[in-house]
């Protein structure tokens, strides 16, 4: 279903000049994924709050940072036109998974479908994990500290007959915490392995980029 409001929203930026491939619409937010693509401009955005003065237009560098890490998995794992389920929990991760995916309605041309269906009775082409880089990250430790084989959630790539993608599997979650709390959006924390946790902000005093480059250790191993 259309939403009349957004389609005017939406409208009215075309007419501005600003590229609303490269922005995404939630409640009463707008945010910018790509400042320099979306051509959001200070006196675009005083047109803009003149015009919708109910809206607030955020302009977050991890916001944006998010959405470039976003855009390489998604650009590799979707195709025109799918149609992407996507859970309705109430995790910071999945509202940063369905704001990010919500310019790909654009961008790409596919449809979300949000709820808590049985999956296998939805018609969708996909279903977006809000898995993030920690939590794959924790998964490997626990793997390790438990002395089982190695294996990558994110390898995990179907679901039946439903392929699964990862679209946050290279964000970590500090960068969601932050954008969360700067622009108090409401959401829950996801539960934290205390352990994995701990273990984790002991070694990036003295690894940088430590979960990264887990990731990519486990993803070499495993294959």
């Amino acid at each position: 279903m259309i939403n009349i409001v957004n389609e005017e929203i939406l409208q009215f930026l075309h007419s501005i000049g600003v590229d609303n491939r490269f922005i995404s619409l939630w409640n009463n937010f707008l945010f910018i994924n790509n400042l320099k693509f979306s051509r959001f401009s200070r006196r675009k955005e005083e047109l803009f709050k003149a015009k919708f003065p109910q809206w607030e237009v955020i302009r977050s560098k991890v916001f944006q940072k998010m959405c470039i890490r976003a855009s390489r998995v998604l650009s590799k794992s979707i195709t025109p036109r799918e149609t992407i389920f996507i859970s309705n929990d109430k995790s910071c991760a999945n509202l940063t998974l369905y704001v990010i995916l919500e310019s790909y309605t654009r961008k790409y041309g596919i449809k979300i479908i949000s709820g808590e269906e049985d999956i296998l009775e939805c018609r969708v082409d996909c279903v977006a994990s809000p898995l993030t880089l920690d939590g794959e990250v924790e998964n490997n430790i626990n793997q390790i500290f438990h002395g089982k084989k190695i294996m990558p959630i994110s390898l995990n790539t179907k679901f039946k007959a439903i392929k699964i993608i990862y679209p946050l599997i290279n964000i970590p979650e500090s960068w969601i915490e932050s954008w969360i709390q700067k622009n108090i959006l409401s959401c829950i924390n996801s539960p934290e392995n205390r352990v994995s946790q701990d273990l984790l902000k002991f070694l990036e005093e003295f690894i940088p980029n430590v979960r990264e480059n887990i990731l990519k250790s486990s993803m070499f191993v495993s294959k």
